[in-house]
């Protein structure tokens, strides 16, 4: 990731989080865009800049978040980028969909991750039967968003190269 393009493009997904995709709610529901930013880092960069954006997301919407300790969203996302980096970096993308399921999948485990860390610091009230509704609607929205996440990761990796995203998304 260039040293300037990703802070600006976790700049512009904070923003579109807290200012748009937070008012887009089904089931009280919303998409959660800064971890769709670490899959996407991490589906076109590998584990080490899924790592690094999904720590730089995380701080990001920390500072917006008042019910979780301050570094859990960082924390989180970044150990889902760099197991989506690890996971996705042997599988041939054949198919314009796969980044997509991937990252619809990702996202919908990462809510379930996140869940689980705040239960172990203390706030279990996220442990709650409603955790596999709020899991399997993350994952549906942020696989609507991928591709556009994809396309933003792509633009702020710098050193990404030819076939890493599918010539759709890129």
């Amino acid at each position: 990731m260039s040293r300037l393009r990703l802070p600006l493009v976790i700049l512009l997904a904070v923003v579109a989080q807290t200012a748009l995709v937070d008012r887009i709610r089904v089931a009280g529901v919303a998409p959660d865009a800064m971890l769709l930013l670490a899959v996407a880092a991490a589906i076109v960069g590998g584990p080490e800049r899924g790592a690094i954006a999904g720590f730089g997301a995380g701080i990001a919407i920390d500072l917006f978040l008042q019910t979780t300790p301050l570094g859990l969203s960082a924390l989180v996302f970044s150990v889902v980028g760099y197991g989506v980096g690890v996971i996705t970096g042997g599988i041939v993308r054949a198919a314009w969909w796969i980044p997509i399921l991937t990252a619809a999948a990702a996202c919908a485990a990462g809510e379930v991750l996140f869940a689980v860390a705040a239960a172990v610091m203390g706030h279990a009230q996220l442990m709650r039967p409603h955790l596999a509704t709020v899991a399997a609607l993350v994952g549906l929205f942020d696989g609507i968003l991928a591709p556009l996440a994809l396309r933003l990761a792509a633009w702020a990796d710098r050193t990404q190269t030819e076939g890493t995203v599918p010539a759709r998304l890129a």
